[in-house]
């Protein structure tokens, strides 16, 4: 127990640090290539933050334990919304952009009703992870498209910094804090899950909150940075980047191996809970830009109070998750 509680203490202030290091070489690599932040937030950034949650997913389903993959699939959706979000709104307020409104969270909330469908017969089967797969690769392809045509994203190059470090130089701090946020990540899951083992837990609940919450530090980390840091843009890419990936790839992967009989549970309380956050956090953006005046570029602004409801329906969630386990 004693070292379990160690390796959480490490991994925690090691995964604060490299963050910062993988946030700032992810804005110069945009501003040297002339990639938009919200492009760089769903493609480099989103597979980074996820790649705990993919590591843990094959490991869980190699090792016959595909309720914990499921679990931390849907669990991560949860907290990257619930708790990253709702905690970097209570720190600074977000700007979110138009294309952002336009394409990337209604595919977000098209992947959520999509993958419902597909599992709402209670098994994820191998079918339904590779039209996962396969949805996530053309996801994926027509947002680094969409770059290339849309000038409201090109627009937004503008608004990094004026005289970025050089490409080998932005590289090496992106791959230095990409290692560390995931060996930290690593680290600080073990730990919590020895913990958790020891107390008795199921696969589904650790999955669903000790392994979730510690795979989406990573995420909670690097959204914090970059609202800090001034690049909003990066921190919601981020989570609806990493969302679609914990959805398309990490959820799909047990499928694939193993195919999995789903708990009425995971239906009802965990799925129905990430489907019904996304959809107040997508309400709460376009109620935001709806209430600004027409001359602000259509552009939504989050703030505390939308933190603190996304905080507060997280912590239920988690009552609700401790009455029904």
């Amino acid at each position: 127990m004693l070292l379990a509680t160690a390796a959480i203490l490490v991994g925690f202030i090691v995964l604060i640090w490299s963050a910062d290091l993988f946030i700032a070489g992810a804005a110069a690599i945009a501003s040297n290539m002339g990639l938009s932040p919200i492009i760089i937030g769903l493609t480099i950034v989103s597979i980074g933050t996820s790649a705990p949650e993919i590591l843990v997913s094959v490991t869980a389903a190699l090792s016959d334990a595909g309720e914990l993959a499921i679990g931390n699939a849907i669990g991560s959706n949860i907290a990257n919304i619930g708790l990253v979000l709702g905690a970097t709104l209570m720190i600074a307020p977000m700007t979110v952009q138009r294309g952002c409104m336009r394409r990337e969270l209604p595919t977000l909330l098209m992947v959520t009703l999509g993958t419902a469908l597909l599992i709402l017969d209670g098994v994820l089967s191998r079918v339904d992870g590779l039209i996962m797969l396969a949805t996530l690769a053309v996801i994926m392809t027509q947002m680094v498209r969409s770059e290339e045509t849309d000038p409201d994203l090109l627009e937004e190059v503008s608004n990094m910094t004026a005289a970025p470090p050089r490409m080998s130089k932005a590289w090496l701090t992106f791959f230095l804090g990409l290692v560390l946020l995931v060996a930290s990540s690593r680290l600080l899951v073990w730990g919590a899950t020895e913990v958790a083992e020891q107390l008795g837990v199921s696969q589904l609940v650790i999955g669903l909150t000790v392994v979730a919450i510690g795979t989406s530090l990573p995420e909670l980390a690097a959204t914090v940075a970059s609202a800090l840091r001034g690049h909003t843009d990066i921190a919601v890419g981020n989570v609806i980047g990493s969302n679609l990936f914990n959805l398309l790839a990490v959820m799909a992967i047990p499928g694939l191996i193993t195919p999995e009989t789903l708990e009425p549970l995971v239906l009802y309380r965990d799925y129905l809970t990430m489907t019904a956050i996304t959809v107040l956090l997508a309400a709460a953006i376009f109620l935001s830009r709806n209430r600004r005046k027409s001359g602000d570029g259509g552009h939504a602004y989050l703030g505390r109070s939308v933190g603190m409801l996304l905080l507060s329906l997280y912590a239920l969630y988690y009552y609700w998750l401790y009455r029904t386990r």
